[in-house]
């Protein structure tokens, strides 16, 4: 049974899978070994160019992916969750729905595993080239009205507010212009203290075209991104929701304050948006200490977003591109006197609220010391492994995070 078998039917648009055509056979034999018969069956009527049982496939996949928590799911049902993807979005390509096949594909890209990926990324790049010359001639019969750009004042005004107490009266995070790569290792990466980089990102693209909001829709705006609802994390209404980049724009300006505020928040856009990930530079900084990138996540939201008080394993720097941020850091070395929570997936997170502290439940956390800043737009902050962190957006926000590690944690 070939991949390659499904008709184009009366379009011409079409992608190959020569990845998926050549893992097939055992791929299937593992879906098989682990009781997938009726899976099996659906997706060779699928690849034989029947769209109802690639529809029937998909759905297979998916109950076997929320069958129980995520890390007990066995990997080879996020792989057939990908093929399934590849098998649908291709009918929706050929009958030229390539809004449908972006989601389907996206939905490949987030919820499937590693083995198809290829494919998947090279089937995005053919939708979406189509759909750029669809939306070219859309555009030319149109008058050319764009949005006002990211920052603009009427979306952006800052609130200070509400800021936690004692906000910037206490130390403020050091600020430097043209550090060496010799002085940053010597003065801020080998005794672990934040540092403000004010000139890092000067010639990244992104600091002038993440501003419009055209350009943002262009890219990226049928795009199908996770995003989370609610004041943050830890609040029992916080939720996730799967929705296209172009709804998170609308939901972005319209400058909701509420509780559904809506972020973007440690997504890895970069490697499932190509295009975006070539308007940034991983900064020199980040290949101090020999080790190697972890991880690179985009955070992007409206004013009021919040991440509470929180620490991280590895050496972070956050690239603030578009907007400003207001952040707060306590030393790694403090940690009871932060009441972090007993659970297993929450031992990072504090239970202080810094928004609206308890002093009775939270003495300890009242008179300590910490340094914070307003990360203005254009600005990158080194945060070193461990040290507790609170961030909060003043304007609408687009930052970037670089997760790093020493050579000796390889």
């Amino acid at each position: 049974m070939s991949s390659s078998g499904a008709k184009d039917g009366p379009s011409s648009y079409h992608f190959e899978t020569p990845l998926l055509d050549a893992e097939l056979p055992s791929l299937l034999h593992s879906i098989c070994e682990h009781g997938g018969y009726a899976y099996i069956s659906m997706a060779a009527l699928a690849a034989a160019g029947d769209s109802h049982a690639a529809e029937a496939a998909s759905e297979m996949a998916w109950e076997q992916l929320h069958s129980g928590p995520w890390h007990s799911v066995l990997p080879i049902w996020r792989d057939a969750y990908s093929m399934a993807c590849l098998y649908l979005a291709r009918f929706h390509f050929a009958g030229g729905d390539f809004k449908e096949a972006l989601r389907v594909l996206d939905m490949g890209v987030i919820m499937g595993g590693p083995l198809l990926r290829s494919d998947l990324d090279s089937a995005i790049a053919k939708v979406s080239a189509a759909a750029r010359v669809v939306r070219v001639l859309d555009v030319a019969e149109k008058d050319d009205q764009l949005e006002p750009p990211l920052g603009c004042e009427e979306r952006n005004n800052e609130v200070p507010s509400n800021l936690p107490v004692k906000a910037l009266t206490n130390k403020i995070v050091a600020k430097m212009s043209a550090l060496s790569l010799e002085g940053f290792l010597r003065e801020y990466f080998q005794p672990g203290f934040p540092v403000i980089i004010s000139d890092g990102m000067a010639h990244w693209p992104a600091r002038t075209k993440w501003k419009s909001m055209d350009y943002l829709q262009k890219v990226a705006g049928d795009r199908t991104i996770p995003v989370e609802v609610g004041k943050n994390y830890l609040r029992p209404e916080w939720k996730q929701e799967l929705i296209t980049f172009s709804e998170f724009l609308v939901r972005i300006q319209s400058n909701n304050r509420s509780d559904d505020i809506t972020y973007l928040a440690q997504h890895p856009l970069f490697d499932q948006i190509d295009e975006l990930r070539k308007d940034i530079c991983i900064p020199d900084y980040c290949f101090v200490g020999g080790g190697e990138l972890r991880s690179l996540n985009a955070w992007f939201g409206p004013p009021g977003t919040v991440t509470p008080l929180h620490h991280d394993p590895h050496h972070n720097i956050l690239a603030q591109v578009v907007g400003k941020k207001y952040i707060r850091l306590y030393d790694a070395s403090l940690c009871e006197e932060l009441y972090p929570y007993t659970e297993t997936m929450l031992c990072n997170s504090s239970q202080v609220d810094l928004d609206n502290i308890d002093e009775k439940e939270f003495p300890k956390v009242v008179d300590l010391d910490f340094v914070d800043c307003i990360l203005e737009e254009g600005e990158m902050l080194y945060i070193p492994p461990k040290w507790w962190h609170y961030v909060r957006s003043l304007t609408t926000s687009f930052s970037v995070s670089f997760w790093w590690n020493n050579c000796d944690e390889n």
